[in-house]
């Protein structure tokens, strides 16, 4: 029984572990977007109505990405972080994605 307990408590710290880390990414790729909007493209916290980070289903840093919503923009945008750049990955307007 006490093997039962240990093998787990091993597997519950593993998962809350990979749980974690996702979070983390996540949290990371989000906060270094909304910095990079607000300080260099000088758009104000109020004029950003959503920020949702996600996992996208593309290899390396572009895995990471946030989707961003602008007041008065009908446009989503999506950025993802590029070691310490953020990068405009793509956007989509009228329903229609266009790459940069």
């Amino acid at each position: 029984m006490k093997k039962i307990r240990t093998v787990l408590l091993i597997l519950f710290i593993l998962i809350g572990i990979g749980f974690s880390y996702i979070q983390y990414k996540k949290s990371n790729v989000e906060l270094s977007v909304i910095k990079y909007l607000t300080t260099e493209k000088n758009i104000s916290n109020g004029d950003i109505i959503s920020s949702e980070p996600f996992i996208a289903n593309l290899q390396g840093d572009k895995k990471w990405m946030v989707s961003i919503k602008l007041k008065d923009d009908d446009k989503t945008y999506y950025y993802y972080k590029n070691k310490d750049k953020v990068v405009l990955e793509s956007y989509v307007e009228n329903g229609v994605e266009r790459v940069q």
